[in-house]
């Protein structure tokens, strides 16, 4: 293969990755960015709690708080009207039940600030936060159960 075909090659590989993306300041990227950031917080909590990471007291603290933050932030990047993002993990159900959604998305907001507010208390023990980050996950769960598409 000769240099000009394998950057002919080349330039159309990168075109191609490009296209496609999720533009991260759409309605999209932004709930999407915001819901990696959880994950990957909650992942955090989880972990300390499991024994796969050390469990650090202010780590915890700050990432619960930081969590509790999170959860309120990508309702907003939801628009009033579905649309046709084929990138998207949302059900239709996310529009056609938006009273039950939000009825989820309160739940969520509630139980990540009770692990917020109860790791202002110092000092706290894992068996004590445990029900509390249980709790959280367990509502993000349901939500994915009814309005993400696997």
């Amino acid at each position: 293969m000769n240099v000009k075909t394998l950057l002919i090659v080349a330039a159309t590989c990168l075109s191609l990755a490009a296209c496609g993306g999720v533009d991260p300041n759409s309605p999209l990227g932004k709930r999407q960015a915001i819901f990696k950031d959880m994950l990957r917080t909650s992942e955090d909590l989880g972990g300390m709690l499991r024994g796969r990471i050390t469990f650090d007291e202010q780590r915890f603290a700050t990432g619960a708080t930081k969590l509790d933050q999170l959860s309120r932030q990508p309702w907003q990047h939801f628009p009033q009207v579905q649309e046709g993002d084929s990138d998207s993990a949302a059900r239709d159900e996310v529009w056609q039940r938006q009273e039950r959604f939000q009825e989820l998305v309160r739940e969520l907001e509630a139980s990540t600030g009770q692990l917020a507010s109860a790791v202002q208390t110092r000092p706290f023990t894992q068996a004590g936060v445990a029900p509390l980050v249980q709790k959280v996950e367990d509502n993000c769960e349901a939500c994915h159960q009814e309005f993400r598409a696997y």
